[in-house]
């Protein structure tokens, strides 16, 4: 009987010693992700390193300090050149409105539908002049009504994923796309 009674209390003690060291372990991990001095901008965006804010601020002809959103341009950074591939989501090969779909899951923490034809149906409609950075373009590509999807930077340039040279910035004002351009709008 004894020594029934001092095996259920080591089993229960080694347990409870295994959940308590688990549990510490997992906190450990949860709780300190990095060391990494994070600098907020006043819009709530993480600031960009300066090699990327230059990058992008002479890209769009813009002031190094008009690129507040680093999440953003590094998100754009990282992707920049991956080729176009219809239905894509991956380095291998996007299309332009998975890569819009990416920007906003991973950018902007919301959930917009995965196609182009959805995703027309969740803004809210704006002017040309009104666009601000993140708001969605749409154009219609071969008579097809919303056909294609970029996501508004500033200074009359986007970004989205080109047919022939894959993730990439243009100006919306390009003569050859611009024809084509049908709406653009926020995201409800």
């Amino acid at each position: 009987m004894v020594s029934t009674k001092y095996a259920k209390y080591n089993l229960k003690f080694t347990l409870r010693t295994v959940f308590y060291a688990v549990l510490f372990i997992s906190l450990s991990f949860t709780s300190c992700k990095s060391n990494k001095n994070i600098t907020k901008s006043k819009s709530g965006f993480e600031k960009p390193n300066s090699k990327i804010a230059s990058k992008y601020a002479s890209a769009m002809n813009v002031s190094k300090k008009a690129i507040k959103n680093g999440d953003l341009y590094e998100f754009i950074d990282d992707w920049e050149g991956t080729k176009y591939q219809f239905g894509g989501l991956s380095k291998r090969g996007i299309d332009c409105s998975g890569l819009t779909y990416l920007i906003y899951q991973e950018v902007y923490g919301k959930e917009i539908p995965r196609n182009t034809s959805k995703q027309v149906e969740v803004i809210k409609r704006k002017y040309e002049s009104q666009l601000k950075e993140g708001d969605l373009v749409f154009f219609d590509f071969e008579g097809k009504k919303f056909s294609h999807v970029g996501v508004y930077l500033q200074n009359g340039y986007y970004v989205h994923a080109s047919t022939r040279k894959g993730v990439m910035l243009e100006k919306l004002r390009n003569p050859y796309t611009y024809k084509y351009f049908s709406r653009g709008g926020s995201v409800k």
